[in-house]
């Protein structure tokens, strides 16, 4: 078994040692291609060397040969560019020579803004031989702009008439007429180029100043003005009246149909111009084409005021009503366009000013007029002017809205001079707040025609006492003028708004009172007696009836004689005092008034005198005239 196990052993080392020398074998010839190769590499990167030291040259000519093709081809299109504008010249040329209107306006459009780009790239190659052909386009441009500018202005005019009947409109509450679509989607079609070309050329500044806005202007502008032209002669015309003296009623003068014609033609035209021009256009656009309409507003209301400053106590009304009328028309077409504020501010300043200085001016004609008065009313009747003033007043309160915002103006009691009526708060148009006719408004109203009144009864007050003189009269005449103004305003739209001040009558009132009773204190002084009876004699107060015959046997023969003369001298005055009271001219709530005053002062104190001396005479009346029922009676009489 041993030996079998040694030669199993001898076999297997001799298999490997087989392997061994196989793999050897391998390894050399691996080591002998391995050298081959590396001599290959060394032979083909000499080859490698060689090719780029060939094609290194080769391919920096063939940079060069596509540079120079670049070149060639830009110089070639340059070329053709070159030419396209002459090419374009030619093209284009016939088209703007037809003009837009047989050519068709979008295909004249075409055209010239094509020549148009044309040029700008040609002046911005700069070379000198296109210069001529520069300048051609440049003419043809030139011409093309001016045939655009010319239809413009045919296409508007052909649209435009000279005038329209604005009553048609303003009566039948139509809204005026605008451009038709048709003409305005070209017009604004043309003013989109030439807008552009203006402002390019450096008139951005001046949207207004645009060849097609000037052209716009000067067709629209007259119509404007002439479609308003008969409104505004007749807003002068019915400022005439056939009586001169007559006071102003509301609505009678043309100026409020004159502001809703142009109201109405205005919204129209900017109606117009939002539709053909751009955003920034409008307002300057608008402004010059209404500025002539303006300029004829500025002349009539100039004219209307110098009317109003002629015949301020009867027409100034209308001077308020202009002031409300155009200050409403301003804030409506600022509402509805932005614009003419301050023109129509300006054409309003001559008037506002004449309707603020009347009021001071009204209360100074006031006194000028009662100063002039050469006679009053013997009989103390009331005299036209009184009557006149609350009548103005009257007509005030149909104002009531602008005179309110010229009164916030001027503040409470600016009216009380002339100088302090030119002042006030600017010249501006008021806003719609300012006729808000609030308790300031009203009660500065309230205050003026409280001054107003006490104006005036201190003027009559001043004059009945140089005219008159005597109490009596000055009483029945100042208390005629109360009654006569109290009436008036009672009866009337001033009574709510000078209910709470009507006190000033009251003062005006007492005062004549106090005149006219004057009379009556000279009446009652023959009632009061000085004699002096014996105490014991004397009846004292509240006793009850009063004794005559008891009385006057106390009195001595000189005592009784004096009462006899009392009696006489008293039923000489008290004749005297109601024969001059019938005659008296008093409005009938006057004569009641004095009356009663009259019997308040006198009978109590006659009563007393005839219970305690009525027997003086002993009932056959040649000293005691008239006993306590027949006085009663007189009285009776007066009211």
């Amino acid at each position: 078994m041993a030996v079998g196990f040694s030669g199993s052993r001898h076999a297997a080392d001799e298999e490997a040692r087989a392997e061994v020398d196989v793999l050897n074998s391998r390894l050399e010839k691996t080591t002998q291609l391995t050298k081959k190769i590396q001599a290959c590499l060394g032979r083909l990167e000499d080859s490698g060397k060689s090719v780029r030291e060939v094609i290194g040259p080769l391919n920096n000519e063939t940079k060069k040969l596509q540079t120079l093709t670049n070149n060639v081809d830009a110089v070639i299109g340059a070329i053709e560019r070159l030419r396209q504008p002459a090419d374009s010249k030619n093209d284009e040329e016939q088209t703007i020579r037809m003009g837009p209107e047989k050519a068709g306006l979008s295909n004249y459009l075409g055209s010239i803004k094509r020549l148009d780009k044309a040029l700008s790239d040609m002046r911005a190659s700069n070379l000198r031989s296109t210069q001529a052909t520069a300048a051609e386009l440049q003419r043809l441009v030139q011409s093309g702009n001016a045939q655009l500018e010319s239809h413009f202005d045919k296409l508007l005019r052909g649209e435009t008439p000279r005038s329209i009947e604005p009553l048609h409109y303003v009566t039948k509450q139509k809204p005026f007429p605008v451009l038709s679509q048709d003409k305005i989607a070209r017009l604004g079609l043309i003013n989109a180029y030439v807008a552009g070309v203006h402002r390019q050329s450096g008139g951005a500044a001046l949207p207004q100043e645009s060849p097609v806005a000037k052209i716009y202007a000067e067709i629209r502008g007259p119509y404007l003005s002439a479609t308003l032209a008969n409104l505004a002669a007749a807003s002068v015309n019915t400022a005439k009246k056939k009586n001169p003296d007559a006071i102003y009623r509301a609505g009678t003068n043309g100026i409020g149909t004159y502001a809703q014609a142009m109201e109405g033609l205005f919204v129209a035209e900017y109606d117009n111009i939002c539709s053909i021009f751009m955003r920034e256009d409008w307002g300057p656009l608008f402004q010059t084409t209404c500025q002539a309409a303006l300029m004829e507003l500025g002349r009539t209301l100039r004219e209307l005021n110098s009317h109003v400053k002629a015949h301020m106590t009867t027409d100034c009304y209308l001077a308020y009503e202009i002031v409300e009328i155009i200050s409403g028309l301003s804030n409506k077409l600022e509402t509805r366009t932005g614009e003419l504020k301050a023109s129509l501010a300006a054409s309003l300043k001559p008037v506002r000013e004449t309707a603020k200085l009347s009021l001071a001016e009204l209360l100074e004609e006031t006194k000028r007029r009662v100063a002039a008065l050469q006679v009053l009313p013997a009989d103390g009747a009331p005299i036209p002017i009184v009557s006149e003033t609350v009548q103005r007043l009257q007509t005030m309160v149909d104002f009531l809205r602008p005179i309110s915002s010229i009164m916030i103006s001027l503040g409470d009691g600016g009216w009380k001079s002339a100088t302090a009526a030119k002042g006030g708060v600017g010249d501006a148009i008021p806003s719609l707040a300012s006729f808000d006719i609030g308790a300031d408004g009203k009660e500065i109203f309230a205050h003026y025609c409280a001054d107003t009144i006490d104006v005036l009864m201190a003027a009559l007050e001043a004059r009945a006492r140089v005219l008159l003189q005597k109490k009596a009269v000055i009483g029945v005449f100042l208390a005629n003028s109360v009654t006569i103004v109290e009436r008036m305003v009672q009866d009337s739209d001033l009574k709510p708004l000078l209910e709470q001040r009507l006190g000033v009558l009251d003062q005006w009132r007492k005062k004549a009172t106090s005149f006219y009773t004057e009379t009556c204190k000279d009446v009652s002084v023959h009632l009061f007696d000085v004699i002096h009876t014996n105490r014991g004699q004397r009846p004292t107060s509240g006793q009850g009836a009063v004794d005559s015959a008891s009385i006057l046997k106390g009195l001595s023969s000189k005592d009784k004689e004096n009462i006899k003369t009392k009696f006489q001298a008293f039923n000489a005055s008290f004749d005297d005092m109601v024969a001059r009271h019938k005659q008296y001219s008093m409005e009938r709530e006057v004569r009641q008034m004095f009356a009663r005053d009259m019997q308040h002062m006198i009978e109590p104190l006659y009563n007393r005198f005839w219970d305690r001396y009525h027997e003086v005479d002993k009932g056959k009346g040649k000293y005691v005239k008239y006993d306590k029922a027949s006085i009663a009676a007189v009285f009776l009489s007066l009211y």
